[in-house]
């Protein structure tokens, strides 16, 4: 096949979420790739998405205000849907859609410059019932992307204009952000001001927002890897309009708000997370210091049935911290998917793709074929590094056909030497290339938490194969260790452009998700139509927890704008009316909404 030019990504020094500099060719790579077996095409709309309950005479009406009170160049109505990538990603639906690609897509999407402007919006959201969809870059790939829960929401991306470094502090490592900043963003700037005695940890990939990420629970992979735990601090406009500040910004003009995250009285940090109770506009973080010298390391074992095994030998070794950063024990097939090759040059055959396929594969990779990889990294003073790791080869070589792989056999451009930039805290973008596995691939992931032990490991890896072959799908699945638990996370791909790839990938996932609550195992993150689900997997005492959160969100939402039905949690105006999605249901829309609901004083 014959690679046809594409545009030019753009940089970091053009867009708050451009790529840096130093990345563009592997980013032109990248995007050369996807576009080039790309089958799919963006489509025109000829009708705005209208939300329920707003016609089009009022709807246009609401708007031409917003316009007047904003800037009609910060306001935008929704009249095509263009997936994109990665780097160039949509703020008008999910890129990487599920179902059809208008199921859960925006109305207008607005701008805002500044909290006060935050402000505006909601209260104007409130005069007018209409709901909002706050985003920060929009790049939560896998879990519905930009896109808002309820069809024709105004989206907020308050990336474009809101995007400022507020505060670097060397003396203290922290730093003080707004939502548009991404890693990549972060990183440059601690470089550019000679901060070289600064980390920052990242995800696999570096394009999202550093702020976004965190009030989604994601993870990253050094010792600073657990996103949330290491935020301190939150400014929030509520769905009333109202701003607060949470921690010690709640005392005029501390000098701690980035130092303490607690303050005083109760910690409201955690409402606003994976939530619709509020917009969070600035964030601060710990930084991690720079321990000087690190190494990484990367360990292979030759069978599935190791993964018992080897987990179990995992999880002491991470509560001592002898395994120092977030672990990352990645299957083969994976390994085989980041070459960015289409699933047709290995295999040209329906259903799962056979596992000889994969190994045979494998074998052409640089550290030859096997079932597992294990990424890690040790950090500190040779001596003490060298002590940690006699540690961890004695008990990885308690395998048999357990191998370690010299770093200097592998060539520069080798999938290790991103793994260990990124667990010593320079973003990259090489991650998502197994999403090549199929033209117009999207993926979706089931993500499951479970404690570290063995047979727990079994018993989700025999649930993701289970159901991917019933559904005739290929996943890529990788185990992260924290300290005390693990996330499973299985990386469905799919082709968006294929109906019937799209509701098999839909399918399997209900069945996950069930499968695994049957269990014990809850998921701790989740795509947009699989909310409802899995909240309603989290029912103990009949479901206290969601019916929790409904009397907050009714206290301080009590209108029903913010984000309705994020995280399964639906205001007053919209329970009850067929909203929720379910493997019986899967409409993404209900059957209207209270036209009277409570009053708010704005």
């Amino acid at each position: 096949m014959t690679s046809k030019p594409v545009p030019p990504t753009p940089l970091l020094s053009e867009k708050h979420n451009g790529i840096p500099t130093r990345l563009f060719d592997k980013a032109q790579e990248t995007k050369s790739g996807i576009l080039n077996i790309a089958t799919k095409s963006e489509s025109e709309r000829t009708k705005v998405a209208l939300p329920q309950g707003i016609n089009q005479t009022t709807f246009r009406v609401a708007i031409a205000e917003l316009c007047d009170r904003l800037g009609e160049e910060h306001v935008e109505f929704v009249t095509k849907l263009d997936d994109g990538w990665y780097m160039e990603n949509p703020n008008t639906h999910d890129g990487m859609h599920i179902s059809d690609d208008s199921d859960f897509v925006a109305s207008v999407v607005v701008y805002p410059g500044s909290t006060e402007e935050v402000q505006t919006v909601v209260q104007w959201a409130n005069a007018y019932r209409i709901p909002i969809s706050p985003i920060s870059i929009g790049r939560n790939y896998g879990y519905g992307g930009a896109a808002p829960r309820v069809r024709g929401a105004v989206v907020l991306d308050l990336g474009r204009r809101m995007n400022r470094i507020l505060d670097i502090n060397p003396d203290d490592c922290t730093c003080l952000v707004e939502p548009g900043v991404t890693y990549f963003a972060l990183y440059e700037e601690i470089q550019a001001r000679g901060f070289q005695h600064l980390w920052i940890d990242v995800p696999d990939i570096g394009g999202g927002s550093v702020l976004g990420n965190a009030l989604d629970r994601g993870v990253g992979y050094t010792p600073y890897g657990d996103h949330w735990m290491m935020h301190c601090g939150m400014e929030v406009v509520l769905p009333t309009g109202e701003v607060i500040r949470t921690g010690m910004g709640a005392l005029p003009g501390n000098n701690s708000w980035q130092l303490f995250p607690y303050g005083f009285g109760p910690t409201a940090d955690g409402i606003f997370s994976q939530s619709n109770m509020g917009v969070v506009t600035k964030m601060g973080f710990g930084l991690m210091p720079n321990p000087g010298d690190h190494e990484s390391y990367l360990y292979t074992f030759p069978k599935d049935k190791d993964l018992s095994q080897l987990i179990d030998i995992i999880r002491p070794l991470r509560i001592a911290m002898i395994l120092e950063n977030v672990a990352q024990l990645r299957h083969v097939s994976m390994q085989v998917g980041l070459e960015g090759k289409p699933r047709s040059s290995y295999y040209k055959g329906k259903g799962r793709i056979p596992d000889s396929f994969i190994h045979e594969a494998a074998q052409n990779l640089s550290h030859g074929d096997c079932s597992w990889l294990y990424y890690g990294m040790s950090y500190g003073p040779k001596e003490i590094r060298q002590y940690k790791l006699d540690i961890i080869h004695k008990e990885f070589m308690k395998i048999p056909g357990a191998r370690r792989i010299d770093p200097a056999s592998l060539p520069a451009d080798d999938y290790f030497w991103v793994r260990d930039r990124i667990a010593s805290g320079v973003p990259d973008i090489e991650e998502l290339r197994w999403v090549n596995w199929h033209p117009n691939g999207g993926h979706i992931a089931f993500s499951p938490v479970s404690p570290v032990r063995g047979n727990d490991a079994t018993a989700l890896w025999d649930i993701a194969r289970k159901r991917c072959d019933e559904y005739d799908l290929d996943f890529f699945p990788t185990f992260v260790v924290g300290l005390r638990e693990m996330h499973l996370i299985v990386e469905i791909v799919f082709n968006r452009d294929d109906p019937v790839m799209r509701n098999n990938a839909r399918a399997c996932l209900r069945g996950m998700i069930d499968d695994a609550a049957q269990r014990g195992y809850g998921e701790y993150r989740t795509h947009l139509a699989f909310m409802d689900q899995i909240a309603g997997t989290y029912n103990w005492n009949n479901g206290a927890l969601l019916k929790f959160n409904e009397k907050i969100k009714d206290c301080l939402d009590p209108n029903g704008i913010m984000a309705p039905g994020k995280s399964g949690i639906w205001p007053a105006r919209y329970r009850g009316r067929g909203w929720e999605m379910s493997a019986s249901d899967e409409s993404s829309e209900g059957k209207g909404v209270n036209p009277n609901p409570g009053t708010v004083r704005l």
